[in-house]
């Protein structure tokens, strides 16, 4: 396993110091995270987990404020002891899973602009904060995420192995559902910042399937377009506690593999 303390990840190169600096957001970058908020919000009661609505709640998020990362920092601290990075957008493996295994959750700072408001070639601030920080006030969510990226740190020289766990992540953190009150709700960061997904999953035309970690690893996924399949968890508990699981057949996938 990558065996850097945090602050040996957090003075990694890549990140080069980054930070966000508030100040500089401009009148269009207020008015697009509200335009998403709003066009968002309205979708989420009734579809959206409950730990993710009160989460919302929690971490302090509005329409009228873009997510200021200070502030988000120090309510996090006192639930669940994680923060969040800034990073300059999308990064490589082992930086990604060392911040999230050192319980640091990273972000990018930009957003995107008044004219593509529903395209974008790579997840902008409003998927990071909005759709991925409120969960991160959940205690076995965020274990989940930091004994997930354990895994892939001992496999990170490894293409197939980040590759399989690359599947886990996405059909639970991205897009995953969770059951609760006996109704399907979403979870999944990928789907709670997309109005359009938010609809789909929950409707009749995908396929609603028990999260069951073996077919999870054997099932790839594609990022342009809605998923046809969504895997169902009973709750974050059993998430975290199915990390042995993953750990276990990932092995067995390896073995078959060599």
């Amino acid at each position: 396993m990558n065996k850097k303390n945090p602050e040996e990840v957090l003075l990694d190169p890549r990140l080069k110091k980054l930070k966000q600096v508030y100040d500089t957001y401009t009148e269009e970058d207020f008015q697009v995270w509200r335009i998403l908020y709003e066009r968002q919000y309205k979708n989420l009661p009734g579809a959206a987990s409950e730990k993710f609505m009160n989460g919302l709640q929690m971490i302090g998020f509005s329409a009228d404020h873009i997510a200021n990362f200070e502030e988000a920092n120090k309510r996090l601290a006192a639930v669940t002891g994680w923060a969040i990075q800034v990073v300059p957008g999308l990064i490589d493996d082992d930086l990604f899973f060392s911040l999230l295994y050192h319980q640091r959750f990273p972000a990018s700072t930009w957003l995107r602009k008044k004219e593509n408001l529903d395209y974008l070639e790579e997840p902008d601030m409003f998927h990071d904060a909005f759709a991925h920080l409120p969960l991160l006030t959940d205690p076995d969510y965020t274990r989940f995420l930091k004994d997930l990226a354990g895994i892939a740190l001992r496999y990170i020289d490894n293409p197939l192995a980040i590759d399989l766990l690359s599947r886990i992540y996405w059909y639970t953190i991205e897009f995953g559902l969770i059951r609760e009150r006996g109704q399907l709700r979403i979870y999944g960061a990928g789907i709670l910042s997309s109005a359009g997904e938010t609809k789909f999953c929950l409707s009749d035309e995908p396929q609603h399937l028990p999260y069951e970690v073996e077919t999870v690893l054997n099932t790839p996924y594609w990022k342009n377009k809605f998923q046809d399949r969504y895997f169902i968890i009973e709750d974050f508990e059993a998430l975290y506690t199915s990390v042995p699981l993953i750990e276990e057949k990932l092995a067995e996938l390896l073995e078959k593999g060599e």
